[in-house]
Order: structure tokens, then sequence, then C-alpha cells
């Protein structure tokens, strides 16, 4: 795996966590609007992540 894989991997699960942190804290502020946010991000954000590294994965055989 080369460094610029492992780089975005690292940001795109930093994202995630803290969208996932965001929901805690929305719901701590009653915040409904920003649950929503927080868990659409986090649902896009993995799925990037997942598409991302099946993209690389191909590219590598």
């Amino acid at each position: 795996m080369d460094r610029r894989y492992k780089l975005v991997t690292l940001v795109i699960a930093t994202l995630v966590a803290f969208s996932l942190m965001g929901i805690g804290v929305s719901i701590g502020e009653g915040s409904t609007l920003g649950v929503i946010g927080c868990i659409a991000a986090a649902f896009l954000l993995m799925g990037f992540g997942f598409s991302y590294k099946k993209r690389q994965t191909r590219q590598k055989q």
C-alpha cells in the first residue's frame, strides 16, 4: 500500500469519527437537524471510504 492511500483512509476515518461524535453533541444540544446531518455525513463518508478501498484494491490486482 502506498503512503497516499494510507493518508486518505486516515483522513476519511477521522472525519467519520468526528461525525459520530457530532451525533452525541447534537443529541446533548437537542438538535434534531444536527443529528440527522451528522448521521448523513457519517454514512456518506463511510460509503466513500468503502468505494475508495474497493477502487484501490482493484488497481493493485
